[in-house]
């Protein structure tokens, strides 16, 4: 009892959260393993199979071999299976079949929950997670039966529409990046109806699960003393102004160059829809890899911001970029506090935010200089590109994915698999528990700047 109990104070909800992820990694692999998932004489060794697993249950997207020239339909259902429990969350969907079994949740797994879904409380928290395994299969239900209609118009049978609009849709909700065309989304390129509608599937599951709650709320419960949670404000306007000015960013550097021969129309959908899925969908409708250098820069740093927090998606989050930039604001009109939507930010929070930037930097800036050393064929933009893809579970690339080293994928699966569980989480897991000083020492000004 006595060791039993050591070890429980040993262990905190983040390593324990992290250890249940490296469980569905090794699940994930055995299902890629299983005979039935392989075309007959396509042969995939166990790393790439393992990359295969990282990336699915990170919901990235990036693959070292084309699925849909090597998996079969089985292997295709199970990619589609691994990607609902990578976006749901491995917590989550543990509490959902204790829901439906009727097993009492307790504390322990509800402290999880928490972590797993970037709450600040306990309360409220399982029916969060009732509230979002419903809307994210909602959404994947709506969007497969209009993308299965209108793909009739692709196909010659109803089995092939349904399935590519049920993987297409799947794929895009849960930002999972993986297709079965074995060219993502370019055979729809003047399609602006799959476009419209897959772009809308990838803000709605990058958006923040939060926001989509409140959404509802407000829309079923019409109440005039609702009102929506600065998260929810924040986040929403975060990625809309990150959504419009990735468009017009992409739109005007590349008007002059891959874009100047397409008619505008063209090149603004082509722009909006490489916008929406740099933060964390990973689709294409164009082969980025006509891009040129500024683009491809450019959109490896929406790929480092990713998506909103308690979403399908990773990077450093769009609320800690819009915090610590309002944060450079206040302090430059030389105020010592943040002011947003007539409401203060926590100073935690500010703090939080700055070291995950700063420890995302010099993640992506190693990951470089190692990638530099062992990848002879890549330039630097394509490493950048591939690294901030990995990070912010994108699943965008450059072509050089396939043709990494044993060293260059190993640290792809460890930035897809950190993007995936958070930053906050995987420093807590790395630290062991919280610890207040018992003690303090002066308190002395240096010298900044």
């Amino acid at each position: 009892m006595r060791i039993k109990h050591l070890k429980e104070k040993m262990i905190t909800p983040f390593q324990v959260l992290v250890s249940y992820y490296f469980i569905a990694i090794a699940v994930s692999f055995g299902l890629l393993m299983l005979p039935w998932v392989h075309k007959e004489g396509i042969e995939i060794s166990a790393l790439d199979t393992l990359f295969t697993a990282v990336s699915a249950v990170s919901v990235t997207g990036l693959t070292t071999i084309n699925i849909a020239e090597s998996f079969t339909t089985f292997g295709h259902i199970m990619i589609l299976i691994i990607l609902q429990f990578g976006a749901i969350g491995i917590m989550s969907v543990g509490t959902f079949v204790w829901l439906i079994v009727g097993k009492r949740i307790g504390m322990k797994e509800r402290q999880l929950l928490m972590i797993d879904n970037n709450q600040n409380n306990l309360s409220g928290v399982v029916n969060l997670i009732r509230e979002i395994v419903k809307i994210l299969l909602l959404i994947e239900l709506i969007g497969a039966i209009l993308l299965s209609i209108h793909f009739k118009r692709y196909f010659e049978t109803w089995e092939e529409s349904i399935f590519h609009g049920i993987f297409t849709s799947i794929s895009a909700t849960t930002n999972g990046g993986f297709d079965i065309t074995g060219a993502s989304l370019q055979p729809f390129h003047l399609d602006y109806f799959v476009q419209f509608i897959t772009m809308t599937l990838i803000m709605l599951g990058a958006i923040g699960f939060p926001v989509l709650i409140e959404v509802k709320t407000y829309l079923l419960h019409r109440k005039e003393t609702f009102r929506f949670s600065l998260f929810t404000k924040i986040t929403t306007a975060t990625y809309g102004i990150l959504f419009v000015v990735g468009a017009i960013g992409i739109y005007i550097l590349e008007l002059f160059s891959s874009f100047k021969n397409m008619k505008w129309h063209e090149a603004m959908f082509s722009a909006l829809f490489h916008s929406a899925s740099t933060r964390s969908g990973g689709l294409t409708t164009y082969d980025v890899q006509t891009f040129s250098e500024a683009t491809d820069v450019f959109m490896s740093f929406l790929m480092f911001i990713g998506a909103s927090p308690s979403s399908v998606g990773g990077g450093i989050r769009t609320t800690t970029f819009a915090i610590a930039i309002l944060f450079l604001i206040s302090y430059a009109r030389g105020h010592t506090e943040v002011h947003v939507f007539k409401r203060n930010i926590k100073e935690i929070d500010v703090f939080r935010s700055y070291v995950v930037i700063i420890l995302a930097f010099f993640m992506v800036f190693l990951s470089t200089l190692t990638l530099l050393i062992t990848e002879k064929h890549a330039t630097v933009t394509q490493i950048l590109f591939e690294i901030s893809s990995a990070f912010g579970t994108c699943g965008m690339s450059l072509g050089i994915t396939s043709d990494l080293t044993t060293v260059g994928k190993v640290i792809i699966m460890i930035l897809m698999f950190i993007g995936r569980v958070g930053l906050i989480s995987f420093l807590y897991s790395l630290g062991g528990r919280q610890k207040k000083m018992a003690y303090q020492y002066p308190t002395e000004r240096v010298i900044i700047g």
